[in-house]
């Protein structure tokens, strides 16, 4: 098992962040009971799990919170717990009666984890949105895309997840760190505003000393032809990252461009257009597995772009084990990798109140009161 294994984690079931970090816990060991609300709970056939994959590693009940006693249940759950992480807008759960103030009366070493798009105070924190919301906001959104177009949006990858349900599952990790040296919980609020505008930390660096330009212009947003991506004659795509001069001058030699005359200094920013359009033109006359053949192995700073049919099979992710299958599903495989405490899927993602007799016997409920809390609506 993981590194976390002993701690046990209350999850409140939700979408996007809370649920990712939740997994990235439990794939590492965590013990973590995900409640549902019981009108979410339609049976479901255990050898069909759902393809939730970010639910992953964990076991779910059905609770009904707007019932006091399911409240009650999920307090109970609390007194045992190390943690508990809830994705709601602010005040959702001081109204259900589960707020912090609640939850640490009855157990003092609880980490409390928030995961909400704009924090639990200012002007926006009670507005509804979404990661291009989160990172508009904190400025990614502004910086990501070609120079004279529109921003580009970056999937949900870096609201949701780089700045959401990582910043929650590291402070979560780092709250756990302090009860174990205090003895006393607190509450981790992890907003997306927050998160996101912390990935852009270095940039807010080049900006302040004047070396950051307008989207698209600049040396690793696309601006330079050496970092970028460049269609091939199949009409897939590779991608080149040359940063550095020693990388630059190996680029130079094995795509050929180094061949042709009057080549400008690399970092030459009025001439990065006409060398892209050199460079696009040597790229699409081969095709991409030419190109890897050539550049596979080199210091050039080159991959395929791979898409997520393709990534699976390829050789380094192979070797890598980046990827594993897990109820006849391919998915990614728990990352980082730990050398004595290996990290591994618990389970597939769970039914919602697939586990509810389970999960409750083993935090302690008994039959009895278990088949109480059902005959009441209470659990499902």
């Amino acid at each position: 098992m993981g590194p976390l294994q002993g701690i046990k984690i209350i999850e409140l079931a939700g979408i996007g962040p809370c649920p990712f970090a939740a997994m990235m816990l439990a794939d590492a060991g965590a013990e973590i009971i995900r409640v549902d609300r019981t009108n979410q709970v339609m049976g479901g056939d255990p050898e069909t799990p759902p393809m939730a994959l970010n639910n992953r590693s964990r076991k779910s009940i059905g609770v009904n919170l707007k019932s006091p006693d399911g409240v009650e249940t999920v307090l109970k759950l609390v007194e045992q717990a190390d943690g508990i992480m809830e994705g709601f807008r602010p005040g959702v759960m001081e109204r259900l009666g589960l707020g912090p103030d609640v939850c640490l009366a009855r157990n003092p070493k609880l980490v409390f984890g928030r995961m909400t798009g704009f924090g639990q105070k200012g002007p926006a924190a009670s507005m509804a949105g979404h990661d291009i919301n989160y990172i508009a906001l904190s400025s990614a959104l502004h910086h990501i895309g070609p120079a004279g177009q529109k921003p580009v949006v970056p999937l949900n990858l870096a609201g949701d997840y780089g700045g959401g349900g990582m910043f929650l599952a590291y402070g979560m990790l780092a709250a756990l760190i302090s009860v174990g040296k205090t003895g006393k919980g607190q509450v981790v609020d992890a907003a997306m505003t927050d998160g996101s505008a912390v990935l852009m930390t270095m940039f807010y660096g080049l900006n302040a000393t004047g070396s950051w330009g307008e989207r698209g212009s600049n040396f690793i947003d696309g601006g330079s032809h050496f970092y970028d991506t460049y269609k091939t004659r199949d009409g897939k795509y590779v991608s080149l990252g040359s940063i550095e001069p020693q990388f630059y001058a190996q680029m130079l030699e094995l795509t050929g461009l180094g061949a042709q005359a009057e080549l400008p200094e690399q970092n030459d920013r009025s001439r990065w257009p006409e060398m892209k359009a050199r460079l696009a033109a040597i790229i699409e006359s081969k095709t991409r597995d030419e190109w890897s053949a050539i550049l596979d192995g080199s210091d050039v700073c080159f991959a395929p772009v791979l898409s997520m049919d393709e990534a699976p099979h390829h050789s380094h992710n192979i070797a890598q084990a980046t990827f594993t299958e897990v109820a006849g599903v391919t998915q990614p495989a728990p990352a980082p990798k730990f050398s004595v405490t290996p990290s591994e899927v618990q389970m597939p993602p769970p039914h919602p109140g697939q586990h509810t007799d389970e999960a409750l016997s083993d935090w302690g409920f008994s039959a009895d009161d278990i088949a109480r809390l059902k005959d009441v609506g209470a659990v499902k």
